[in-house]
C-alpha cells in the first residue's frame, strides 16, 4: 500500500538528508508486567531525540530543501513546544533566523529551551489553532517561510523517517502505535511503514479530549472540536490537517482514545518502573497498551513521540497518578475538639497500615459545629484494595468520610 501524496522515495530522501543531524532512535522492550500482561511490546523512543522530541525530523527536512534566498528570508512557525524546538535547533544549525509564535500557555521551561536555541519566541493565543493562524499571518508580513507543524509534505516525509526506522530494527512489526495531534507524525510513519509492508497495522491514539482525528474519521470530513483540554499538550490540537485527513483515512487500520487518568498513570509508570520521563503526548500510545484499551497481537511497536515535561507539572502529574492507581488517599472527616481525638484517629489510621504524609485541621469550616474541627487528611497507602479497608475501618469506628 503506496501513497501519493508523501511516497517511500520522499522519506528515504529526507532520512538522507538528515543522516548525522539526528539520532537513530532504539526501540526498546516494554516489561509485560507493566503493560497490562502484554508481550512482545516495544516502544520506540523518540523522547531521546535531539530537542527531546520527534520533531526535529520534520523541522530539519523541510528546512533542508528551502533555497538559500529562502532561507535568508527567515523561518516562523507556531508550537506548543516540541515542534518550536526542532525549528529552532534546525535554524540554528542551517544559520537561518527563526521567530516562534507559541500559546500564551506554553510551558516556560519549553519556551526557554526554545529560546537557547537563538529563537524569538512570541506568545499569542490560548491555543495552538490561535497562535498557529497569527504564525502564517506573521510569515506573510515578514515575508518569511512558515514551517507548518504538520500538514506539509516534507514535514510529514520527515517524521516517516521514524517509520523507515522501525521497518528496518523490527521487519516483523505487525502493529504501530501512534500519537496524533494534527497527524504529521502517524501521516509520515504509515506511509513508510505501508509501502514496506502493507500488511503492518498503523493505530492512531488520542487523548479523548482531544481526539480531533478520530472525528474527522468517523464523519468523513474536518470539523474542529469545541476544545482539547487534555494533559497531553503535545497533541491538544481542535483541527487536523488537511493533508494529513486525507492521508490517515487511506492508510490508518484503527484510532483509539485514551483517558486523562490512563496518560497521567503511563507517566508515572514509565518513570517509576522504567525510570524514563515521557511528556502527556509522549505517554499517549503506550497508554493505549498498558490500560487495555488495545490488545497486542504479534510485535507491536509504540511510538514514545517526545520526553519535553515541565518538572512542576510532573510533580502534580505524579501525585494524580498515585491517587488514581490507589497509593494516596486524601479525605475529610470531623472529630470533636478536644485533647486526644486526634490520636484516636491517627491510632486507627496506624493500625491500617497507612502512613500519613499530611494532616491539616479546619475549625472555621460551615460542615462543622461549634467544639467540631474537620481534620484533613492525605495517606500513603498500597493499593485500591487498601484504601477500601481503611474507609470501613473508620466508618466501624463512627467516623464520616468526606471525599471532596
Amino acid at each position: 500500500m503506496t501513497c501519493d501524496l508523501v511516497t517511500l522515495d520522499m522519506i528515504k530522501k529526507a532520512a538522507k538528508r538528515m543522516s548525522g543531524l539526528i539520532h537513530h532512535t532504539d526501540i526498546i522492550s516494554a516489561p509485560a508486567a507493566f503493560f497490562g500482561g502484554q508481550s512482545d511490546f516495544y516502544l520506540k523512543i523518540e523522547n531521546l531525540q535531539k530537542t527531546g522530541s520527534f520533531k526535529v525530523r520534520g523541522a530539519l527536512n523541510k528546512m533542508k530543501t528551502l533555497t538559500k534566498e529562502e532561507l535568508a528570508r527567515g523561518v516562523v512557525c507556531a508550537s506548543a513546544g516540541n515542534h518550536a524546538q526542532g525549528v529552532a535547533l534546525s535554524a540554528k544549525l542551517l544559520g537561518a533566523r527563526c521567530i516562534v509564535v507559541m500559546p500564551e500557555g506554553a510551558p516556560l521551561y519549553k519556551i526557554q529551551a526554545t529560546r537557547s536555541y537563538g529563537a524569538e519566541v512570541l506568545l499569542y493565543g490560548p491555543t495552538f489553532d490561535e497562535c498557529n493562524a497569527y504564525a502564517i499571518q506573521l510569515a506573510e508580513e515578514k515575508k518569511a517561510v512558515f514551517i507548518a507543524p504538520f500538514d506539509d509534505p516534507e514535514v510529514i516525509a520527515g517524521q516517516g523517517t521514524i517509520g523507515l526506522e522501525i521497518m528496518s530494527d523490527m521487519p516483523d512489526c505487525d502493529a504501530i502505535l501512534v500519537p496524533i495531534g494534527g497527524g504529521g507524525l502517524i501521516s509520515g510513519v504509515a506511509a513508510a511503514a505501508k509501502a514496506i509492508n502493507p500488511k503492518v497495522k498503523i493505530i492512531g491514539v488520542e487523548p479523548e479530549n482531544a481526539a480531533c482525528m478520530r472525528q474527522a474519521i468517523h464523519a468523513g470530513a474536518i470539523f474542529p472540536l469545541a476544545s482539547a483540554n487534555t494533559v497531553a499538550d503535545g497533541v491538544a490540537v481542535k483541527t487536523p490537517g488537511k493533508l494529513t485527513f486525507t492521508i490517515c483515512s487511506q492508510l490508518l487500520d484503527d484510532v483509539i482514545t485514551v483517558s486523562e487518568a490512563d496518560i497521567y498513570n503511563t507517566i508515572l509508570l514509565m518513570a517509576e518502573r522504567m525510570k524514563m520521563i515521557a511528556e502527556g503526548a509522549g505517554a499517549v500510545a503506550p497508554a493505549a497498551v498498558a490500560f487495555n484499551k488495545y490488545r497486542t497481537s504479534g510485535k507491536t511497536v509504540a511510538i514514545v513521540s517526545g520526553g519535553n515535561i515541565d518538572m512542576n507539572m510532573l510533580d502534580r502529574i505524579m501525585d494524580k497518578g498515585l491517587i488514581s492507581s490507589g497509593r494516596r488517599f486524601l479525605f475529610k472527616t470531623i472529630v470533636a475538639d478536644k485533647p486526644g481525638q486526634l490520636s484516636a484517629l491517627l491510632n486507627l489510621i496506624s493500625d491500617t497500615k497507612a502512613n500519613v504524609m499530611s494532616i491539616g485541621h479546619d475549625r472555621l469550616s460551615n460542615r462543622t459545629r461549634l467544639g467540631e474541627v474537620v481534620v484533613t487528611l492525605e495517606l500513603e497507602t498500597r493499593d485500591h484494595e487498601h484504601i477500601i479497608s481503611i474507609q470501613n475501618q473508620l466508618l466501624a469506628n463512627g467516623y464520616h468520610i468526606m471525599l471532596d
